[in-house]
């Protein structure tokens, strides 16, 4: 199979391109002349709760999903599934507990939060650790999945890489915020169409979804509730509910990429309605990749395209299915391309405008002696040109790092649980301190940081990740590709596979540990931390403004008990 792209998938693809473009110059157009910074970085806070919660789920969903996450099935099962339910604790405490108190400070940055809570030092320390992570990731984003697409489909790989980062940059420096909420929507749909179109034409030459639910079933697939308590296992139930919600709370509860599009609801009441109506796309999402990686698995459960060298990387896979089963189809796999860039774009465009907030609000305005609106506008509109700039070079350095690329995805993940750790400390404990939250926050990267990077160079063996059986008995033919590196999934490591029996104390247990469990010992080991040392420095003596704490008031279920209780007192 040597089907490269044809003219049509070219079409579709810079069709999807120029629909985002033109987005952000009817933006520029429609708010010409009377764009504040406010305007640019916030969309005036007036945004209904349906646009962003498509915008919540696109920028969520990058290229690392819809190319990642079918691999996974394909190799590990339909377990991943249970992430429905971590999704659901995500959406359910960042609504209580972390929008709430960020809402009703009527902020503009994450960061601003740790100055009003703790100190300078202490929201200057915060700005710094996302804005490097945040340059990293992004950069990545940007060129591994050009790079799986180019070496299955002959997609264009710098053409692409430049073509994305420029088209971002250029509908978020003109439109602002709300340029990148209504090009995440259009972004949602396509990713949606791009799955669907692998789905109904899997569907189509097997047999239906029947004999590919057979075909997993038969290949081991479905396995799903294992609920052995080993936190060694990489993937079970336990890990998945309580590792995966301490990640992904990580980015919903307090990363400034998806707080800044909640923030810019109009009131409290879109705010959560756009988390929650994002739960119902996370879903959506989560089935149609779940979906599609049983659907690989049906069309290859006996020639496998990675063990038989037609593919050099798993998150290679997609892409060959795509072309695959589509190429009859003229602008179908460009469907499909587009599916996996509208991850991209809808990720790259929620940096840069995360990155541009960031860096006016924390690290410019305070600097500046009362800056007019237009100047912010200005400086706003020129950080989004900055940074669009930065993350195209970061693509340029991701394709030099090689097998490095799994431990930068590693890095941005041992980031966020101290984050995370370091504004529940603020939000839910009224005796953390500055110097608390200090050495909480430095233990917890170290810790983190200590833990990852031992994972990444020695990982776990086989027994530990548990990969299912995967055929070649009725491969004919073998085409090799050229390989220059392997990146979303990761699957090269520095130092080869021993035998547990071979492997030290430290490889056998920590270094094994399941890479969900980070962030959730990130975070543990943050709040610990920094509630010792706040204590010991006479935290329980400071005064707190009640507004920077979660307030029993801001919970639903607080609300309706002091409802019921104000109607019981009233006289009848």
């Amino acid at each position: 199979m040597d089907q490269n792209f044809s003219v049509w998938d070219y079409v579709v693809f810079l069709a999807m391109l120029l629909v985002s473009a033109t987005v952000g110059m009817y933006y520029a157009w429609k708010e010409k002349g009377k764009q504040t910074d406010a305007e640019f970085l916030l969309a005036g806070r007036q945004m209904s709760g349906i646009p962003v919660s498509l915008s919540l789920t696109a920028s969520f969903m990058s290229a690392v999903t819809v190319l990642g996450t079918p691999a996974e099935v394909y190799r590990f099962g339909a377990m991943f599934s249970l992430f429905f339910i971590s999704y659901t604790l995500v959406i359910v405490l960042t609504s209580e507990i972390y929008m709430p108190v960020f809402y009703r400070l009527r902020i503009s940055s994450t960061y601003e939060y740790l100055e009003l809570r703790f100190n300078k030092q202490i929201r200057f320390l915060g700005t710094m650790f996302f804005i490097t992570q945040t340059i990293l990731y992004t950069g990545i984003v940007i060129y591994a999945p050009a790079l799986a697409l180019n070496q299955v489909t002959g997609f264009e790989l710098w053409g692409a890489v430049v073509a994305t980062g420029l088209v971002c940059t250029f509908y978020c420096t003109l439109g602002g915020l709300k340029a990148v909420v209504w090009t995440d929507v259009i972004q949602a749909v396509v990713m949606v169409a791009g799955f669907c179109s692998i789905i109904f034409q899997a569907l189509k030459i097997q047999g239906g979804l029947k004999t590919i639910l057979k075909h997993a079933q038969e290949g081991g697939r479905l396995k799903m509730w294992d609920f052995n308590p080993n936190p060694l296992q990489r993937h079970t139930f336990w890990t998945i509910t309580i590792g995966g919600t301490f990640t992904w709370i990580s980015i919903y509860g307090v990363n400034q990429s998806q707080v800044q599009r909640y923030l810019a609801c109009k009131n409290k009441f879109h705010a959560k309605l756009a988390l929650y109506l994002n739960l119902v796309g996370l879903w959506i999402i989560l089935i149609c990749a779940v979906l599609s990686g049983l659907s690989l698995y049906s069309v290859y459960r006996h020639c496998d395209p990675w063990t038989s060298q037609k593919v050099k990387a798993p998150d290679q896979l997609m892409p060959y299915l795509a072309m695959h089963i589509l190429h009859d189809y003229p602008g179908l796999p460009g469907l499909f391309v587009s599916c996996a860039y509208s991850g991209t774009l809808s990720t790259v465009s929620t940096s840069i405008t995360a990155l541009a907030t960031v860096a006016v609000e924390d690290l410019i305005k305070p600097q500046l002696d009362s800056p007019s609106p237009k100047t912010l506008s200005l400086l706003s509109q020129g950080t989004s040109v900055f940074f669009g700039i930065l993350c195209i070079g970061m693509a340029a350095l991701a394709s030099l790092m090689g097998g490095l690329l799994q431990a930068a995805l590693s890095i941005f993940g041992m980031v966020g649980g101290p984050l995370l750790g370091l504004f529940s400390l603020g939000i839910l404990n009224p005796y953390a301190n500055s110097k608390g939250s200090f050495v909480g926050l430095m233990f917890g990267f170290c810790f983190s940081i200590w833990i990852g990077v031992g994972t990444y160079i020695y990982p776990p063996p086989p027994s530990r990740t548990l990969p299912l059986p995967l055929s070649t008995a009725n491969c004919t033919q073998s085409r090799s590709m050229p390989l220059n590196l392997t990146s979303l999934a990761g699957y090269s490591v520095l130092i080869p596979w021993k035998s547990t029996a071979e492997r030290s104390f430290l490889m056998n247990t920590v270094y094994s540990l399941s890479y969900l469990y980070l962030s959730c010992l990130g975070t543990m080991v943050t709040v610990i931390m920094g509630t010792i040392v706040s204590l010991l420095t006479g935290g329980k003596n400071q005064i707190v403004n009640s507004n920077y704490l979660l307030k029993k008031s801001d919970l639903t279920l607080g609300k309706l008990f002091s409802r019921n209780r104000a109607a019981a007192a009233s006289p009848s």
